[in-house]
């Protein structure tokens, strides 16, 4: 998924002046979270997640931050070029300094690469390295924009999972709903699918908490639940 653009049923994404394109932890997240009337996307960048949550849920208004102004450029002309552009507004800040009021639904794809070898593109480094947003920072930033019974949810690796879920119990965020994610049968979970609330929040109809899904089968074809999740979106798998 590394083309200047990349096609979707009802929007397209111009990627070629964001350090991260369309990828896809980003596509699961957008077809798995939770949404509500007010949506937050923190680290938007292309506006893929915004987008996807904005169909999803056509009653919502969703706002998405970035800090990186060229992302926010392309993610503004992504949303106004696709037919959902009244529910989105792109605003170029970080989590830290963002005020609104409370949101029913956040969302995030944060960056995650912890004590790694960073790349000469600072860029990519900006986007993806955990130092340009701590976990400590995203939660501190989820804590005071969520809404009593909001959720929150994020894709992360399976090894930052202990650290991303510390920080969640300290701001007193439990665990609501949780899919541990494989490529194939044959491997390791590579991703997990995590979302919190601190409300009293229904459980999703037919999920069980901290099921393993799978995204291929071992002849390379996807497999039904990836499918399904993403039916809506791709033009085909």
């Amino acid at each position: 998924m590394s083309n200047s653009c990349f096609k979707f049923k009802k929007f397209e994404i111009h990627q070629d002046r964001c350090a991260m394109k369309v990828g896809t932890d980003g596509v699961l997240l957008g077809a798995w979270a939770e949404g509500g009337k007010r949506i937050l996307d923190i680290g938007c960048g292309t506006g893929l997640i915004s987008l996807m949550m904005a169909q999803r849920f056509p009653l919502s208004h969703i706002t998405g931050i970035d800090i990186d102004s060229d992302a926010c450029l392309q993610a503004s002309e992504n949303v106004t070029a696709s037919p959902l552009a009244s529910q989105i507004e792109i605003v170029c800040s970080p989590v830290q300094d963002f005020n609104a009021p409370r949101f029913d639904s956040i969302v995030s794809n944060p960056p995650f690469f912890v004590n790694s070898l960073a790349s000469p593109d600072a860029k990519r480094n900006l986007a993806r390295h955990s130092s340009s947003l701590p976990f400590s920072d995203l939660f501190a930033g989820v804590d005071r924009l969520l809404a009593e019974n909001g959720v929150f949810s994020a894709i992360i690796p399976i090894e930052a999972e202990e650290e991303f879920s510390s920080e969640a119990f300290l701001r007193r965020l439990r665990p609501h709903r949780r899919i541990l994610v494989k490529t194939t049968s044959r491997k390791r979970p590579k991703r997990v699918l995590l979302s919190f609330s601190r409300g009293s929040v229904p459980p999703v109809n037919g999920e069980v908490f901290g099921a393993t899904a799978t995204l291929l089968q071992l002849d390379g074809k996807p497999t039904d639940w990836y499918q399904e999740l993403t039916a809506d979106f791709y033009v085909s798998l």
